[in-house]
């Protein structure tokens, strides 16, 4: 083999994981779809490039007899009909993992992407942690001497992972010298590992896949997913995925998408934060009508929002999938009832309009939420497993309600500059720390909210907006005054040695890349650089 694992002993149970033969398999899936990988990823920036000089997007014209034809996904597995309410969250410590099995959701996304700090140790435990909860052996203790073990008196979660997108490598693996491809490595381990057992034990090899812009970039997920039965020796349409709808350009192709993994597919989830990361990102260069208010203020009830989500479901519904909601990422504080009973309030308010809409299910970010988004999707659909037979013929999108960014309510402030660089330089040094899963002024943030929050304040200083608060304009010296003040206040937060080690190297990098010429396409892709 041409394949080196740079860090040999990464975590306890490793040896589970990083066998000969997973990694045959892991050099297998890199010979044969790396370069596919690369074309798809160079293929993105020239549509971009076109979307910002033209300021829209449009369906595809090649591809009408797609959207024209009568056909449908397969016919989803028993374990995955009911999927109402479903728990988010890391894979890794074994704590984490625990508590999500337990939480009485009918499924886990067992994330390995947004929510994962992709430090080796994380990516090998949160393998480890899978494996031993597919043979339902997973436990922990913690040092304080309590006990966490799977709970036997109710069905646990059925776990569907989610890997790294395209774009991440994975350093520690190199293969011919060169990085593998990190989602290759996140699906090749856990599919070695477990498709087979999984299978064996009436469920199966599950996943959702993040940050696709095309149709062609599922076509390349679903020849790895034919590739891999054969491979391993289960059978064609084993594999079962749900795409991520979180960026604009796949929002535009939600059919195709789901007509090239047709065999493999399972739904599609409205992938709210990361989609207007999208947003600002593809038409950064685009003009002050792609200029988004405060993220606090963008509801799921702005037009634009309320076009992507209700296309979702009808696309979804018509070819014989499951629509999936958004995250509801607050987190119970019970220190403060008040502010978690209004919490709470907003969270029935989303997934009801949610259920209401015609989605099968939706996303917590927290145990406590599971009952809310329960008893709401419960009203909805009684004994039924989900509302798959809701048509939504009276939905109808176009490209430009797509686009109507324009008529979102709300403002552009100084308290929303100063928020989003809090929040940025916040989030990134946790993940530098090695927690992807940060809990920030009562709500759970991943790696989305924080490319937004910096994708923002690039967009704002580019187009000399003037804040609606304070009158004044977003230059490159305000933006560097508010980071100081906004890094000073974490100072105030954290320990010295937090600070030293983690929230002064992200600070840097918020700046860095919040003031760049150039715009960085991942805030992740500079971050890796900076872990072990």
């Amino acid at each position: 083999m041409a394949i080196e694992i740079t860090d040999p002993a990464p975590a306890e149970g490793a040896d589970l994981i990083l066998t000969p033969g997973a990694l045959e398999f892991i050099e297998e899936l890199h010979r044969r779809f790396r370069s596919t990988r690369d074309e798809r990823l160079a293929a993105r920036s020239v549509r971009r490039q076109e979307a910002a000089s033209t300021g829209r997007l449009d369906f595809l014209p090649e591809t009408a007899d797609i959207r024209s034809g009568e056909w449908k996904v397969a016919e989803a597995p028993a374990a995955l009909q009911d999927r109402r309410v479903e728990m988010t969250g890391p894979a890794s410590p074994a704590k984490m993992a625990i508590n999500a099995l337990n939480s009485g959701a009918k499924v886990w996304l067992a994330d390995l992407e947004d929510a994962c700090t992709p430090t080796w140790h994380n990516v090998v435990d949160s393998q480890v942690n899978l494996y031993r909860a597919a043979r339902n052996d997973l436990s922990f203790t913690s040092p304080e001497g309590k006990e966490y073990t799977l709970r036997t008196d109710a069905p646990l979660a059925v776990v569907v992972m989610r890997p790294r997108g395209w774009h991440l490598p994975e350093k520690h693996v190199l293969i011919d010298g060169e990085p593998a491809v990190g989602a290759l490595v996140d699906f090749g381990l856990h599919f070695f590992a477990n498709a087979k057992h999984l299978l064996d034990n009436g469920q199966g090899p599950y996943y959702y896949l993040p940050k696709m812009e095309s149709h062609l970039e599922a076509r390349l997920w679903n020849d790895v997913f034919s590739f891999s039965e054969e491979y391993v020796g289960v059978p064609q349409g084993s594999v079962r995925a749900t795409v991520l709808i979180e960026t604009i350009p796949a929002a535009f192709e939600m059919e195709e998408i789901l007509y090239e993994l047709r065999d493999h597919a399972s739904g599609l989830n409205a992938g709210r934060w990361d989609y207007l990361f999208s947003m600002i990102k593809v038409f950064r260069d685009a003009g002050k009508n792609y200029l988004l208010p405060d993220r606090a203020d963008v509801s799921m009830t702005a037009p634009f929002m309320r076009a992507y989500t209700e296309l979702l479901v009808k696309t979804c519904h018509r070819r014989g999938a499951f629509a999936m909601g958004g995250m509801a990422a607050f987190i119970p504080n019970r220190r403060e009832p008040e502010i978690t009973a209004s919490a709470l309030e907003k969270v029935k308010a989303d997934k009801t309009r949610e259920a209401g809409d015609g989605f099968d299910g939706s996303w917590v970010a927290h145990p406590d939420l599971v009952p809310v988004c329960r008893d709401v999707f419960d009203a909805v659909l009684g004994s039924r497993p989900n509302q798959v037979d809701r048509q939504r013929e009276d939905v109808s999108v176009t490209a430009a309600d797509l686009l109507d960014v324009s008529t979102a309510e709300g403002s552009i402030t100084e308290a929303g500059l100063r928020s989003n660089l809090y929040v940025a330089v916040n989030y990134v040094a946790v993940w530098l720390s090695g927690n992807g899963a940060v809990a920030i002024r009562n709500l759970m943030e991943d790696a989305a909210t924080a490319e937004i929050s910096r994708s923002q304040v690039w967009q704002q200083v580019r187009n000399n907006v003037v804040l609606e608060d304070t009158g004044e304009t977003v230059t490159e010296e305000l933006v560097s005054r508010l980071l100081a003040e906004e890094t000073e206040r974490l100072r105030q937060e954290v320990s010295a040695d937090m600070f030293t080690g983690y929230f002064e190297p992200a600070s840097r990098l918020i700046g860095e890349i919040s003031l760049s010429r150039e715009y960085t396409d991942f805030l992740t892709l500079p971050a890796y650089e900076l872990i072990d």
